[in-house]
Formats: C-alpha cells, structure tokens, sequence
C-alpha cells in the first residue's frame, strides 16, 4: 500500500503530464472516438497508476494457497503440475460418445467431460413423445444404467475424474455413476469428479428444469450431504455462472448471481445438518471465460477473494480449504461466430489464456466449429492443442498469478468486488436468490445486458471481426452430422429394454421413492436402489415429479 505523501505525488505528477505530454500528443494524434469501456459498461481509464489499483497487499492479495486466495488456492499452482485440460464430448449414442472419449484421452486429455442430450437433460426418456427429433442431437442420450455401461465401457472409474452437465435430474445421473462403479468393482469411495447440480441458474438462465426451486433445492441438498458422508474425492455441485453470461450477462452479474447462488447451496446444506468443513472443500464454481481478457483474469481472482471472505465472515470455518474456491473456466460459446469459424480459434486462445492466467484449475476449450454443428474429430483436436500449446509453449505456467500487482488488473478485481457486493445487497432486499428469481429479478438484468451488447454490435459500436467489420465470404466447412436413424435406434432399444427388466421389483422401488420423498428423507439411496434395477431416467424424475409437482415459470400459462 503506497503512502499518502507518495500517491499525492503521483496525482500532481499525473495531472502535469496530462496537461503537457499528453495534451500536446492529443492535438496531433487524437484519440479514437471508441466509447473505451468492457463488457460490464464500465469505463477503462486511459492509464492505470498506483492511484487507482493500490491495495492493501496482505489483506487484499496475500500468499497464493492463503486467505484470501486472490493470487490463487494453491501454493504452487501450475509449477506443479497443469490445470486439468478438457473437453466436453456427448453425442448420438453412448457408443459414439465412448469411442470420443477413448480418442481425447489418446490426445493426452486429462478428464472426462460429459454432455447429455436435451431429453437427458430435462428427464425425459427417448421415447418421451416430447423428446422426439431431439435424441443424441446436443449430447449423448442415457436413459438407463446400459447406456451409462456402454458409455465408460473399457473406461476405469477409478483411474480418471470425470465432469457430467446435468442439473435437473443430477442425483439420477449421479446414482448411475455410483452404481456403474460397484459394477465395475470399484468402492465408490475413490470416484472422483464433479456433477454440475446446479438448479438455480436454470430457472436464471438455461431454463432447463423439472420442479419448483424448493424442492430442487432439496435434492441438491441430499446429494452434497449423501457424497459428503459417502464418496468424499467427488464434486457433488459445480455452481454454474458460465450459462448465466451464455444468457447475456456482464462479468459481474455472473460472478455476483453465481457467488450468491454458492452461498445459497452453502446456507441450504447448513440448515441439513451438516458443519461448514464437512462439505465447502467440495464445492466447486464453473465460469464463462469471455472476450475481454484482462476483465475476466479480474474476475476469477475477485471470486476467489469474495467467496473466501464471505465464507470466513459468515461460518468462520476451522479449515482453510473451506474458504477456497476452485473452478473449472469454459471458453466462450456465445462469442464463436459462423462467419469466418477459423477466426474462432483465435478467440477460444485468448479466452482460455485468460483462464490460466486467472488461475483456473480446469478448462475447456471451445471448437471453432461450434457454432454449427457439434465438434467434428479434427476441431476438437485443435480446442486441446490449444490448451497443450498454452501449458507447454508460453511460459505463463513458470510463476503464480503473473498479473498480480499490475495497476489495471488490482483496479479491475476491486471494481468486480465492489460490482458484485452491490449485487448481493439488491439480491438480500429481495429475500434472497429464490425470492428473486420468482421476482424476475435476475433474469431481467441479464435480459437488458444482452440486449445492450446486441445493440452495440449492431450499431458498430463494438466489432466483432467477421461479422460487422473485415467481412468476405467463405467456403463452408465440414461438419458433424447426428443422423435421424440415431433417434429411432435409441428408441427401439429403450423400448424393448423396458419389456424385459423385472418390472414388478421397480415398481415397488418406485413407490418407496415416492414414500421417501414424501417423508422429507434423503432420496438418494431410494434412487441409487432404482437405478441399479435399471429403472430409466424419465421413470425417476416421474416418480419424484408426482411428489414435487412440476414447475412453471411465472407469466407461463
């Protein structure tokens, strides 16, 4: 922290040279008329001095592996070994997607990352009427523990982690994992990875859900207290901002909606039973990394900075690790274009070297191709060659938080704290995260962000290359296709996978579910009962569905 007497020299110094040098420089050379601002409408000065990115360094930076982990969570960060590179994959058949992920491990990928199809997704089986034209189309379609088999066949459990997109339905996915472990005769105890589990930002964002907030609040509850107690090295949610600025957020609506959502989980959990050190370890965050790199790298350190002090100011937990937050960073889907999809990979680097240098602990790397169509073979070999290029080639990996203690990234963080604590005091007034969703109140802020990026780049006040400025025509390039014959073989082999279970035994687990449901107890060892008796996926979230109701988002009829 500099000394008055010294930032008051500066400020003379600063006012001087904007009078002479600068103002002598501006009447030759004059400056672009840009509105110079990020993406969260704040303004960025022309220059950054010790005026307006001074901190208090213990208190505000610290020691990476230390409270309040803004330089990072742990002591040695990627000195010691990189982050966990990898790339999600999910279509067609869980036999198509199991042979993607055989050939991303043979790339040197280093986890799994699963992305299940939009019936999957919303709890539906394939042979849902309503799932129809959508089965295998934007991930890989489970419907039953067979195809969890297939889906990891000649895949040890035991031997990778492995990160599933679900949120609605999560405990089902979750107890499938568990059971195909014990089948593959692994203790459950060693499974590690991540389910994301994480309902709030649905009904915010990605309006991918099955009940009303209270009683999806219930069920992630159940599945922290149940991996807690039972399968310690897992996951069991991954607080998701990433789809909140898919939905058009700034930076700090998705750090502020996202922390707040954390510290809703948090209070949910505590209210269940359990001690702040018994499960905090275990929560982890999952961020959007998006065009404007030195905002993002400032906002994966501000929320490791907020979450530590909310955390240690609200539960002042005995275990560091509780304070820590760790996140897996996705490169940015809603900035790839379909213009010039080439360009793309320019952008999915920039973005995902604003991860690392941000200090993530694992990544994903768009494909340029995205836009149009799931990866193809060879662009997804390209969004890891990226990564492996960033981890190898560039030397950012050589010292912890390079960026730290540079004017604009310190004004930056403060600002994305500032942002966010702001946020959080609307989102108290308001009763809270799920009083405010029912009061639209999330959702309309991301609804006027989107609206004003969109306007900006349609009245060129923002450049996307390719789109509204550098313009040519391309070629098309090729791309992955998911033939319709997919659907109605899924289909066909669901339907008589339903003719030859033992029936009378689900049925009967179905209704214990239901009971337990009822009753207020944990779900999961009535679901992971189902499950193993190859109930589907539609016929759990059925069961539940009967007990919960289903939910309506408000102003729908």
């Amino acid at each position: 922290m500099v000394d008055k007497k010294s930032l008051d020299k500066i400020k003379e110094k600063k006012k001087e040279w904007e009078t002479t040098t600068l103002g002598e420089s501006i009447k030759n050379t004059p400056e672009k008329k840009n509105r110079f601002t990020n993406l969260s409408q704040k303004v960025i000065e022309r220059i950054y001095t010790s005026l307006e990115g001074d901190t208090d360094y213990l208190n505000d930076l610290g020691f990476p592996g230390e409270y309040p982990y803004t330089r990072g969570i742990y002591p040695t960060m990627y000195r010691a070994h990189p982050w966990t590179m990898r790339e999600f994959a999910g279509f067609g058949t869980a036999e198509e997607t199991n042979e993607r992920l055989k050939y991303l491990l043979k790339q040197g990928q280093m986890g799994l990352s699963i992305a299940f199809d939009l019936p999957t997704l919303l709890g539906r089986d394939s042979d849902d009427p309503l799932s129809e034209g959508e089965v295998g189309r934007c991930g890989v379609a489970i419907d039953t523990l067979v195809d969890m088999e297939t889906l990891f066949r000649d895949i040890p459990l035991d031997k990778v982690t492995t990160s599933m997109t679900i949120n609605a339905p999560a405990s089902v996915l979750f107890a499938m994992y568990i059971a195909l472990a014990e089948n593959q005769g692994i203790d459950p105890v060693k499974l590690e990875g991540t389910i994301q589990n994480d309902i709030l930002k649905e009904y915010i964002a990605q309006n991918e859900w099955i009940y009303p907030p209270e009683s999806s609040l219930r069920l992630i509850t159940d599945t922290i207290v149940y991996s807690a107690r039972h399968i310690p090295k897992w996951h069991p949610v991954s607080i998701s901002g990433y789809h909140i600025r898919e939905a058009g957020s700034t930076a700090i609506q998705e750090l502020a909606f996202t922390l707040y959502d954390g510290l809703t989980y948090v209070e949910e959990v505590i209210k269940a039973g359990l001690d702040i050190d018994e499960f905090a370890p275990r929560l982890s965050f999952f961020f959007n990394s998006h065009n404007d790199f030195f905002e993002e790298i400032a906002k994966f350190r501000a929320a490791r900075r907020i979450w530590a002090r909310e955390i240690k100011k609200r539960y002042n937990p005995g275990d560091p690790h509780s304070m820590a937050l760790r996140f897996h960073t996705q490169t940015a889907g809603c900035t790839l274009t379909a213009q010039q999809p080439l360009n793309n990979i320019i952008r999915v680097t920039i973005q995902a070297l604003a991860g690392v240098l941000g200090g993530t602990q694992s990544l994903h790397t768009d494909s340029l191709d995205e836009t149009l169509a799931l990866p193809s073979e060879k662009a997804v070999r390209i969004a890891l060659r990226t990564q492996q290029i960033i981890a190898e080639e560039s030397g950012v990996t050589n010292t912890i938080d390079p960026l730290g203690g540079s004017y604009y990234i310190e004004s930056l963080t403060n600002e994305m704290e500032k942002g966010a604590q702001e946020y959080f005091k609307k989102l108290d007034d308001l009763g809270g995260m799920v009083s405010a969703i029912e009061k639209s109140f999330p959702q309309d802020e991301i609804r006027n962000a989107s609206y004003t990026y969109q306007k900006e780049i349609d009245n060129n006040e923002r450049i996307i290359v390719g789109v509204n400025k550098f313009t040519t025509k391309e070629e098309p390039i090729e791309t992955l296709k998911i033939e319709p014959e997919i659907e109605k073989k899924q289909v066909e082999k669901l339907q008589a996978f339903k003719k030859n279970r033992d029936n009378n035994r689900l049925n009967k687990a179905l209704e214990e579910l239901k009971k337990t449901a009822e009753s207020g107890k944990s779900v999961m060892p009535m679901i992971i009962k189902a499950v193993k008796l190859y109930a589907t996926v539609g016929d759990v979230c059925n069961a539940m569905k009967e007990v919960f109701g289903e939910y309506k988002e408000p102003g729908t009829i």
